[in-house]
């Protein structure tokens, strides 16, 4: 079961605490699934109110980061928080920040190359969303008859086929087109902490999914039933996530 392995982080509050004794402690969060609920259209992943008002108030005495695929700029008019930077850039003058613009942004023009091509194979496909969120593309087919599910992706891949320099990854009820490079939200992760000025320090205590393998901080999972995941704990409900 799901507990047997990620133990609740409600049950084990008191034991998180005493791990994160006498550190900072960071807080990373996925919007989707954790700060919003998982709806069937993207545009309306919309916070609550008491939600907004909780991730305000842990702003006032922790650092806090969003960690989320979707387009910064989407994501920041959800939020509407002023007391979260959202921006994984950084510190202008990072070399670290400049290596990272570069290698992604000259993947834009065929990311919105590949953006058009595929509202236009999709039409055909009804609900079917394309989502361009500026690095990377989201087909979400939650919406979607099943019976389509595999055109859907097979038209995906015919026109990746001709752009090997992408590659093809699937999450919840979405299909995803990245760059070919190594970054996800692990490595976005331990950018922000080198940002922050945490990556070498042993008195920090980042809480987030993504960071068991180094040995630092804990990872919780929100979901109802058993998945693969590197978290230590667990929550059965996005509801519980700032209870």
């Amino acid at each position: 079961s799901l507990h047997l392995y990620h133990p609740s982080a409600l049950n084990t509050f008191e034991q998180i605490v005493y791990s994160a004794k006498g550190k900072q402690i960071v807080v990373f969060l996925d919007y989707d699934g954790t700060l919003s609920p998982i709806v069937a259209d993207p545009d309306k992943a919309f916070m609550t109110r008491k939600m907004r008002a909780t991730l305000k108030g842990i702003s006032r005495h922790f650092p806090i980061a969003i960690v989320t695929g979707r387009c910064r700029d989407k994501v920041y008019n959800f939020v509407k928080l002023a007391e979260l930077g959202m921006d994984i850039t950084g510190p202008t003058k990072s070399p670290k920040a400049t290596v990272l613009f570069q290698s992604t942004s000259q993947f834009l023009p065929m990311i919105d190359e590949v953006y058009k091509i595929l509202l236009e194979k999709t039409k055909t496909i009804p609900r079917a969303k394309v989502e361009n969120n500026k690095f990377f593309l989201s087909l979400h087919f939650r919406c979607v008859d099943k019976k389509s599910w595999a055109a859907l992706a097979e038209k995906v891949r015919l026109v990746l086929n001709e752009y090997p320099q992408l590659r093809l990854t699937q999450g919840r009820k979405v299909l995803e087109i990245r760059p070919t490079i190594k970054w996800d939200k692990g490595k976005a992760l331990e950018f922000l902490l080198e940002s922050l000025g945490y990556k070498n320090l042993n008195d920090v205590f980042p809480i987030y999914i993504v960071l068991r393998s180094r040995g630092q901080g804990i990872g919780i999972l929100v979901s109802r039933v058993a998945k693969e995941t590197n978290a230590s704990y667990s929550l059965q409900c996005r509801s519980n996530s700032f209870l």
